[in-house]
């Protein structure tokens, strides 16, 4: 990969693309940094800390959410309103046939899925006010909500002022999560690489960074008690995190590869020789999005509870009894059979989605293709969906076992450096580096070619 990204900086026109990357990921780590006037930052980082699901998010933002920055919601709402368009797509007509009308269809579909961006933006801004306005005490020990010292310095007590600071924060939080989405969109369109994947993996490798120099703080006693032994910590993380990386790449890169035949072919007054292809098929083919869909249905309980100050009796059986940190060896044994069930179903789902077996098996067979000893047409559907499913079978035991290692090899490091890497952060990371790679080999390799013609 360096020696991929040396060769791109020979080339002009590639090199002024990676400066162009490389700035506007500059600007949005800039905005990460950029408080809210007169927000109570402490306050935020004890909720997000409180809630896995959130301390997910907050580490796909670079820390951004638990901080209460301008992008507090990242790229967030942009994620899960193209989840939403791509699942409405298989079951809404229009939508699906959208989806095949080439660029004017992809355009709709971008339109349709900023305006959902822009509606979560908002509801997910209203979330926030209310899950931790509500979980707000008075001095008495009552609950308060956002007129308590809660988001600001001083109590708002008028109720026009409270509903001036809710609006304030919603505008704030929602243009946000806007400018992110555009950041994203000009990267795509004027950079290199999928600029929604670049933003997560800065913000996740910003988080783990941002943790790692807290350490080293601690070795050379910066700020803090100095504490040497803490540097041997940090280099069992750093051996830790390679091994990590390197398993997740290589299970990353396998893939099933089915042979496809095709015979001679008369075309107008041309003789088309046979040719072999092959269907690659990916043991991770849905990417990280069944766990995060799965974290995501586990978590919505949990939120649910603390938005409803009346369920704060429910919310700690919750915690106790079913959650990821309970005190009780069960309630965490639980948590895990639930979490991985929940992977499983998302893996076969998602799969599902993406990978059409009989839509497969039409396009082979219209373009004279065949798997050898298998007849076309329903037959080879049906080959393709048990290949499909085997290896899907065998990816969800694999993301399934990622969504416990990673914490535990860390924790041998140190408690403190558990949450450095998530596992969904860890298989973004990987994902979005070998895109990124292959897309700048592109680059590369359609300028010599330009050249060559030239």
């Amino acid at each position: 990969m360096f020696e991929t990204i040396k060769n791109a900086f020979r080339n002009k026109d590639i090199r002024k693309k990676l400066l162009l990357t490389f700035l506007i990921l500059l600007i949005f780590r800039l905005g990460c940094y950029i408080p809210v006037p007169g927000l109570l930052r402490s306050n935020f980082e004890n909720a997000i800390k409180g809630n896995d699901f959130l301390a997910l998010m907050s580490g796909i933002t670079g820390n951004a959410l638990q901080n209460g920055t301008l992008f507090a919601l990242g790229i967030g709402p942009y994620i899960n309103a193209s989840i939403i368009v791509q699942l409405l797509t298989v079951g809404i007509p229009a939508l699906e046939r959208w989806s095949k009308q080439g660029e004017e269809g992809t355009r709709k579909i971008t339109n349709l899925t900023r305006i959902i961006t822009i509606v979560l933006a908002i509801v997910q801004s209203i979330g926030i006010i209310v899950l931790f306005g509500s979980n707000t005490q008075n001095d008495d020990g009552t609950i308060g909500s956002i007129q308590t010292s809660l988001f600001f310095s001083q109590e708002i007590g008028e109720t026009g002022a409270l509903w001036l600071a809710g609006v304030f924060m919603t505008v704030v939080y929602t243009a946000g999560a806007c400018l992110v989405m555009w950041l994203g969109e000009r990267i795509t369109d004027f950079g290199i690489g999928n600029g929604i994947s670049l933003i997560i993996f800065i913000g996740i490798l910003s988080t783990a960074g941002i943790a790692i120099v807290d350490k080293f703080k601690v070795v050379f006693g910066i700020g803090v008690a100095q504490d040497v032994n803490q540097l041997w910590n940090i280099a069992l993380f750093i051996v830790l995190a390679i091994v990590i990386f390197f398993a997740v790449t290589f299970v990353d890169l396998a893939e099933r590869k089915v042979p496809i035949n095709y015979a001679k072919q008369v075309r107008g007054n041309r003789m088309m020789a046979a040719q072999s292809s092959s269907i690659p098929m990916k043991i991770t083919g849905g990417g990280v999005m069944p766990l995060i869909f799965a974290f995501a249905i586990i978590s919505f309980p949990s939120m649910l509870m603390s938005i409803v100050p009346s369920w704060n009796d429910e919310l700690v059986w919750w915690q106790t009894y079913f959650s990821g940190s309970s005190p009780l060896w069960y309630g965490q044994v639980i948590y895990a059979l639930v979490l991985a069930i929940l992977i499983f179903i998302f893996a076969f789902f998602y799969s599902q989605i993406q990978f059409n077996p009989e839509d497969i098996s039409r396009n082979i067979q219209q373009n004279g293709g065949f798997i050898t000893g298998i007849r076309p047409g329903k037959p080879t559907a049906q080959y393709l969906d048990k290949i499909n499913k085997r290896i899907t079978l065998f990816g969800a035991i694999f993301l399934t076992l990622m969504a416990f290692i990673p914490s535990v090899m860390f924790s041998w490091a140190g408690q403190d450096l558990v949450n450095v890497f998530s596992t969904t952060g860890i298989l973004i990371v990987v994902e979005v580096a070998l895109e990124f790679d292959k897309q700048l080999q592109a680059q590369i390799s359609m300028k010599q070619y330009k050249g060559f013609l030239k």
